[in-house]
């Protein structure tokens, strides 16, 4: 199968045009063939997306938008599988997991349909100022024009819905850019729109490189704003180029996770288990470092090691595998890499650091230093350190030691020691007694310092995929 870009309701798909292979992560079968986006495929996609906005999306009724949205869902519903099948077959993310992220997305649809009906503005009390006698002050939402929307391979389903369906619901058109590892569920989702009576052009699909179409949709000047999910480094470069436009950048972490002494330690270690080492840790809110207080760190870590040597690697086809592949043998060796210079440090591996092409087994790491990558980056892979600490403050300057500060997770049963601690954490969300890697759909969803800039979560990117208006009336005395 090969697939190309959507513009305006047309694939681009002719024989002309360069071409990529994707293949499975776990076997390294082809999936599909790419025919890659031209300068003038996004020069296209752009000034289309302008168009249709300013003819067409600005003034569909929100009861529209929301029925799009809400045919999408439903559509999506009864194709679960399908979609769970194709971010497997592309991320090499085990079945169970993937249809995880298939109903989340759908949830993702379902909360901005709603919210499409429900966009309000206000009233100023105009006379609250002196002059202000015998006017009206209105506060209207409107939405902005072209999104362009960059996301990643790792929810490729999920994360895209939180930059298109919030843009879509305000009444924005979208120019959508998806990873290259990852294009078919994109393709999918965006044949999905159109069947659900979307208007062409008014979501445009461009499959490309990230120099070939992502730097260029970052810098036109027909993009009104940049969503984007991915690294640091690339985050950069968009703040950068994208000038005046808006932009949502939701980057790296390395999240801090801190389990007092009155945790339930076993409870907490099978959340940890997932929230480390769910599809091969290659989450930006995975429990990367873990804080245990010091009398129950022995306690912890036996138990934390035993059931993550219970986990099961393989076939991420088959329903009982916990950890499939990598995204590819690359990015395995990147940690591998970084497993190894922790250990020449001083580093000890209680259990895993062991690479098998594109799988690395789940790593534990103990007598960890801050300044060592698996603890100071994003290791974006399957390797947790669990770390010992006495006193609050220790820790939460521990967990404060870090140019990252996305989620985190405090565990205690003591109420007024959680939200102490969660008040001076430089981080955008914490969880109470959860892992720092559950995220819901509709809370606001953002870091702080170099994890990035806005938030998402539906009502939240809705908002800031719209301009404020102030309209102002003199009523005749």
């Amino acid at each position: 199968m090969r697939i190309g870009s959507i513009i305006n309701g047309k694939e681009r798909n002719e024989n002309d045009r360069h071409t990529m292979e994707v293949k499975s992560p776990y076997n390294q079968e082809t999936i599909i063939e790419l025919a890659l986006a031209k300068k003038e495929d996004l020069d296209d996609g752009v000034n289309n997306s302008y168009h249709t906005f300013h003819s067409t999306m600005k003034r569909m009724a929100a009861h529209e938008r929301g029925d799009i949205l809400r045919k999408t869902a439903n559509r999506m519903e009864e194709n679960i599988e399908e979609f769970a099948k194709t971010i497997m077959d592309e991320s090499g993310k085990p079945i169970r997991f993937s249809r995880e992220e298939v109903k989340r997305s759908i949830q993702v649809l379902r909360f901005a349909s709603e919210l499409a009906k429900h966009i309000t503005g206000e009233i100023i009390p105009m006379d609250a100022a002196v002059g202000g006698e015998n006017k009206i002050g209105l506060v209207k939402r409107e939405p902005l024009g072209v999104v362009g929307a960059i996301t990643p391979f790792n929810f490729p389903l999920n994360l895209s819905l939180h930059k298109i369906a919030p843009a879509i619901a305000a009444g924005n058109t979208v120019v959508f850019k998806p990873a290259e590892k990852t294009p078919l569920s994109a393709y999918k989702l965006v044949q999905l729109f159109q069947e659900a009576g979307l208007p062409d052009g008014a979501l445009n699909l461009l499959i490309g490189t990230g120099e070939e179409t992502g730097e260029p949709l970052v810098s036109h000047e027909n993009v009104h704003k940049i969503t984007f999910t991915g690294s640091l480094p690339v985050g950069r470069k968009i703040r950068e180029s994208a000038g005046f436009k808006k932009v949502t950048l939701e980057l790296g972490s390395n999240s801090p996770n801190i389990l007092f002494e009155d945790t339930d330690v076993e409870q907490t270690v099978t959340a940890l288990v997932k929230g480390a080492f769910a599809f091969s840790g290659q989450v930006c809110i995975s429990a990367q470092r873990i804080y245990v207080q010091r009398n129950i760190y022995e306690r912890f870590l036996e138990e934390y090691v035993k059931q993550t040597e219970d986990l099961k690697l393989g076939n991420p086809a088959k329903e009982e595998t916990d950890i499939g592949p990598m995204i590819n043998e690359e990015e395995a060796e990147r940690a591998k890499l970084w497993i190894d210079d922790a250990v020449e440090k001083g580093a000890v591996i209680q259990t895993g650091g062991k690479q098998y092409g594109t799988m690395l087994t789940p790593t534990i790491m103990t007598n960890v230093e801050s300044n060592m990558k698996i603890i100071a980056e994003e290791v974006f892979a399957p390797i947790a350190s669990v770390i010992p600490f006495d006193t609050e403050e220790e820790v939460i300057a521990s967990a404060n030691d870090s140019i990252y500060g996305l989620q985190a997770g405090v565990f205690t049963k003591d109420i007024d020691r959680a939200i102490r601690v969660a008040n001076q954490l430089e981080i955008g969300g914490v969880w109470i007694n959860e892992i720092s890697t559950y995220r819901q759909d509709n809370h606001p969803y953002g870091g702080v310092k170099q994890s990035g800039i806005g938030k998402e979560g539906v009502k939240y990117a809705l908002e800031d995929m719209t301009e404020i208006k102030f309209i102002g009336v003199k009523l005749k005395q």
